[in-house]
C-alpha cells in the first residue's frame, strides 16, 4: 500500500467531540498501517499548534485556520449556485497544500473525512478514494427544512437539494462511500441510488471510558441527570431545551432533588438561559466529561434530530450509566435493550423517573450497557471493517 492522504474538515485532535473522535481513531489506525499525511482545518485557535499532538502521525501535517464568516459563505453560495456547506470550507490555501502533497509523495489513497472536503479531490484523480460521509448531510438539512418556516425553510430546502446532488456525484467518483451506521448507509443508497456504500460504526475507548478509571468526579448534590455535547450544535440545543421544558418538570414532580446538568463547550445564549430554571446547571467546557458521567444517576440523549451513531450514548454506556434516549438518538446503536428509549417527552420523563426510583435496577442496566459496548463497539472491531475495505479495493484494482 502506498501513502494515504487524510483530508479532514476539522483537525481530529483532541478527540473531544463526535466528529473528532471518529477522525482521530481512523487517522491513527491508518497511520499504523502505512505513511499517512494529514491536511485539515482548525476552527479553534488551540488546535492550530498543540504540543505533542498526534505523535503517531507517520507523514506530514498541514493544519490551516478556517475563518470564513458565515455571511460570506452564504453570499458566495448564492452567487455560485453552490451549497453553503461547501463554500464555508472552500479555501485556496488548503487546496494548494493538497496539490503540493499529491505532487511530492507517492500517495495511493485519499481518505476524505466529511463531505465538505470532497471538493478538494483533484479533477479526474486516479487515486483510490474512500469517501467517509459519516452522516448524510443533505438528509439533515431536509429535516431542518421540514421544521422551519419562511425564508429559513427555503434556504434549508435549497441546501438539502444541492448537497444531495453533490453527494451523489462524489459517491459516483469514490471507490467506497462510508457511513457511520448501516441505517445511514441504507438511507443514502435509497436517496441517491449510489453503489459501493459501506458502514463503519463508531467505536468507543472502553479503557478510557471506564467507571474504574482515574478521573475527578463532579460534586453535585441531588439526583443528577446529565446531557453531554457540543452546545452550539443545533440538534443538541433543541434536545436540552425540549428536555428542560417538557420532561424535567415531570421528573422533578416525583423527584424534587433532581438536577439537570448540560455539559459541553460553547453553550449558546439560549442554552445558558436554561440555567435560570430550577435545578438546571450549564457547565460550559469541562476538562474531563467522565467526571460528570460518573456522577450521573441517569444520562439522557433526547435528540429530536440525530443521524448515525451518537458518541454521547456510547460514552455513557461505557461508563456503566443508565441511559434514556429518544428514538432518533438510539437509532443505529446495537444496544440490545440496555438503554431505555422514549418517543415523547412524557415517555422520556417516565423512564428517567423509574431509573431514579430504583437504583439497584439502574445499576444493573448500566452494567449491561457497558458489557454491550465492550462486546460490540471496540475501535479494533469497528475498524477491522476498514481494513477489509482497503484490502478488497486493493485486490479489485490489481485485478483490473
Amino acid at each position: 500500500m502506498g501513502d494515504i492522504l487524510f483530508l479532514a474538515h476539522r483537525v481530529p485532535d483532541p478527540p473531544d467531540r463526535g466528529d473528532k473522535i471518529r477522525g482521530f481513531h481512523i487517522l491513527k489506525h491508518l497511520s499504523q498501517r502505512t505513511r499517512t499525511h494529514l491536511v485539515a482545518f482548525a476552527d479553534d485557535p488551540r488546535d492550530l499548534d498543540r504540543p505533542g499532538s498526534l505523535p503517531w502521525l507517520t507523514g506530514e501535517r498541514a493544519v490551516l485556520w478556517r475563518g470564513k464568516p458565515r455571511w460570506r459563505a452564504a453570499a458566495e453560495a448564492l452567487a455560485r449556485g453552490r451549497p453553503v456547506s461547501l463554500t464555508a470550507f472552500d479555501d485556496a490555501a488548503l487546496r494548494a497544500r493538497v496539490n503540493d502533497l499529491l505532487a511530492r509523495h507517492p500517495i495511493d489513497t485519499i481518505y476524505v473525512f466529511s463531505g465538505q472536503m470532497a471538493q478538494y479531490l483533484p479533477a479526474g484523480t486516479r487515486h483510490r478514494v474512500l469517501m467517509d460521509f459519516v452522516d448524510m448531510d443533505s438528509a439533515k438539512f431536509a429535516d431542518y427544512a421540514e421544521a422551519a418556516r419562511g425564508p429559513s425553510r427555503r434556504m434549508m430546502a435549497r441546501e438539502a437539494k444541492l448537497l444531495q446532488a453533490f453527494e451523489r456525484d462524489v459517491a459516483g467518483r469514490a471507490d467506497a462511500s462510508l457511513f457511520v451506521s448501516a441505517a445511514e448507509a441504507q438511507i443514502f443508497r435509497a436517496k441517491t441510488g449510489a453503489q459501493r456504500v459501506r458502514a463503519i460504526d463508531n467505536g468507543i475507548d472502553t479503557d478510557a471510558f471506564d467507571p474504574a478509571a482515574t478521573f475527578d468526579p463532579a460534586a453535585v448534590d441531588g439526583d443528577l441527570i446529565v446531557f453531554t455535547g457540543q452546545m452550539d450544535y443545533r440538534p443538541n440545543i433543541e434536545a436540552v431545551t425540549w428536555f428542560a421544558n417538557d420532561s424535567l418538570p415531570m421528573i422533578q414532580a416525583e423527584h424534587p432533588q433532581a438536577r439537570f446538568a448540560i455539559v459541553g463547550r460553547a453553550p449558546t445564549e439560549a442554552v445558558r438561559a436554561l440555567a435560570s430554571r430550577p435545578g438546571v446547571i450549564v457547565t460550559g467546557e469541562v476538562a474531563d466529561v467522565r467526571g460528570w458521567l460518573a456522577a450521573a444517576a441517569a444520562v439522557v440523549a433526547p435528540l429530536k434530530l440525530a443521524r448515525g451513531i451518537q458518541n454521547k450514548v456510547l460514552e455513557a454506556m461505557a461508563m456503566a450509566r443508565p441511559v434514556v434516549a429518544s428514538a432518533p438518538a438510539a437509532e443505529g446503536i446495537d444496544h440490545a435493550g440496555t438503554i431505555r428509549v422514549g418517543g415523547t417527552a412524557d415517555a422520556i420523563a417516565e423512564h428517567v423517573s423509574a431509573v431514579l426510583a430504583d437504583r439497584a435496577a439502574a445499576a444493573l442496566l448500566g452494567a449491561e450497557a457497558r458489557a454491550q459496548v465492550r462486546r460490540r463497539y471496540s475501535w479494533a472491531a469497528c475498524l477491522a471493517q476498514l481494513d477489509a475495505i482497503l484490502a478488497g479495493e486493493a485486490l479489485e484494482r490489481a485485478a483490473a
